[in-house]
């Protein structure tokens, strides 16, 4: 940058500003209207701060279930299953003799941005409805954990495959059972990757839209990513000033697992062993 001609730097400069007003405006925006009383798309500072807003959010009790109620089933059921399932999936791969195991890894991969895509929803819903899970959370929650696992079973084996096999040899000659190695001695030692695959699907599963939007008929049954709805007047015309206040509160759950996980464990993973 030292040799830069002076012209360049003045174009890099301008350059970097603009990218940057294109990323703070809508933070800017998304900070201001949901204490403005008359929020509009545009970017205001409002002459004074108001609740009204959110008071008028907690008074739409479908809206406030689906943020409190429905949404954590969600989320919670798909982040526990998915974490389980892809523990236990990592270690049998990992442990096992499979052959064409990193191939069955990537296909899985490969396959799993089509069963949470559009055009696997007609044969979801077929599959669902056969199941008799329309209109449940459970339901959701299975098509979550199904499209999740593949990416998620690919984190975890780098994690188990971390994990040094002479403490698993130490426990079989102790006498220890397979799961009885895998509770205690596996388990500790994956617990950070776990966490990583957890927060990843619990993330997915709060801001899933179309799953939940087809397999649900119920609106009390209906998530906050769908519940927005509710904040559209009779002609369908967004009312702004609500949805900016809902939309604060839609993000403040993933905002504070990331500060608690952040600070619990600052992210810095390595392999199936903390450093």
């Amino acid at each position: 940058m030292k040799n830069t001609h002076p012209l360049m730097r003045i174009v890099l400069t301008l350059f970097t500003i603009l990218v940057a007003m294109f990323f703070v405006l809508p933070l800017l925006w998304f900070a201001f209207a949901p204490f403005n009383e008359q929020a509009t798309l545009g970017i205001a500072i409002p002459d004074r701060l108001s609740l009204a807003n959110f008071e008028t959010v907690f008074d739409n009790q479908l809206a406030i279930r689906a943020l409190i109620q429905n949404s954590m089933i969600i989320g919670v059921g798909s982040m526990i299953g998915t974490a389980l399932v892809a523990a236990l999936t990592a270690y049998g791969l990992s442990r096992g003799s499979v052959p064409g195991r990193g191939v069955l890894t990537y296909v899985l991969i490969l396959f799993s941005s089509v069963v949470t895509g559009t055009a696997s929803m007609v044969p979801i819903f077929l599959l669902i409805f056969n199941l008799g899970l329309i209109n449940t959370h459970l339901g959701v929650i299975l098509v979550m954990v199904g499209g999740l696992l593949p990416a998620a079973i690919f984190i975890m084996q780098d994690f188990v495959d971390s994990v040094p096999r002479s403490y698993e040899e130490a426990a079989i000659v102790a006498g220890a059972s397979p799961f009885r190695i895998f509770l205690d001695v596996t388990f500790p030692m994956i617990r950070p990757g776990m966490m990583v695959v957890a927060i990843w699907a619990f993330v997915n599963a709060w801001g899933a839209f179309l799953i939940p939007f087809i397999l649900l008929r119920s609106p009390d049954k209906l998530p906050a990513a769908v519940a927005f709805f509710q904040f559209y007047d009779e002609i369908g015309s967004p009312q702004i000033r609500l949805i900016s206040a809902y939309a604060v509160l839609y993000t403040a759950p993933a905002i504070l697992l990331y500060l608690l996980v952040n600070w619990r464990y600052g992210f810095r993973f390595f392999g199936g062993i903390k450093q």
